[in-house]
């Protein structure tokens, strides 16, 4: 083959596939309510810098976000007591926070509908408008997910006091793999988490954000005291030993990303 034949023809495959996730993803979003997720991660430089954002996210930011229906909002720090596989000499600067949206179009319009709101703009001033030589924040990363089929929208199970929110990411080696992962999970995961005494939060496969093909997740304990009880059971249990056990899902994760986190100020999950 010429080089401008084969250079034509990647371009053709390119765009076809391209154009089979668009249309796939166009097509998911008219099916049902699947929620699109946004969770955000912002960083600062240093503890006082988290609780100020935190202090904006309660009294400003989360109630313009649900004055336009994006709800419920989750916000989330962690503590490095709850997470000794980290290794931290310190509790996190970070801020995790979940934004559910039931639309596309939600999404690509949040922040002209945000900066539209007059009462959050005056609530939330001296964060919206800091200065370059005292930003409020450093930066943020943001992933896009979309919820599985079999968990649809974001769900609020506990508001226990000493609750932990635990987040995990399975990253696949390839999109077959990923794409795998979340068959596997519809095929009857959410239910084990359920049974299992550990209810999920959220369940989504990432389209946009860092370390793809990825997917993420959250899942709900009442206090630190459970995690360990919950998982135990969720391993005893014959539906995950004989949904692991099937051949056709074998090598669909090759890494784990696995956080404890604790609501912050103002989170509504």
């Amino acid at each position: 083959m010429r080089r401008r034949d084969f250079l034509a023809a990647s371009a053709a495959a390119a765009g076809g596939m391209i154009g089979s996730a668009a249309m796939s993803f166009a097509a998911d979003q008219g099916q049902g309510d699947r929620q699109l997720l946004e969770l955000r991660t912002y960083r600062f430089a240093n503890a006082g810098k988290q609780e100020a954002f935190e202090r904006f996210l309660a009294a400003a930011a989360i109630p313009a976000l649900n004055r336009i229906g994006v709800e419920p909002v989750g916000v989330f720090k962690l503590r490095a007591a709850d997470n000794p596989e980290l290794k931290l000499t310190a509790d996190r600067t970070d801020l995790w926070i979940l934004l559910p949206h039931d639309t596309f179009e939600s999404v690509l319009t949040l922040n002209r509908r945000l900066g539209a709101d007059q009462e959050f703009k005056s609530a939330g001033h001296d964060v919206l408008f800091a200065p370059k030589n005292d930003p409020a924040y450093g930066r943020f990363d943001s992933t896009l997910l979309l919820a599985m089929e079999g968990f649809p929208r974001v769900k609020v199970p506990t508001k226990a006091p000493g609750r932990v929110l635990q987040l995990r990411s399975y990253q696949s080696h390839n999109e077959e793999r990923a794409a795998n992962k979340l068959r596997m999970f519809n095929a009857g995961e959410f239910a084990i988490f359920e049974q299992a005494g550990m209810p999920g939060v959220f369940f989504g496969g990432a389209l946009v954000g860092q370390d793809l093909p990825q997917l993420t997740y959250m899942i709900a304990h009442q206090d630190m005291q459970d995690l360990k009880k919950s998982w135990d059971a969720f391993f005893a249990t014959a539906q995950w030993k004989e949904l692991s056990g099937d051949a056709s899902y074998k090598d669909n994760v090759s890494r784990v990303i696995n956080l404890l986190l604790r609501p912050g100020d103002g989170s509504q999950i």
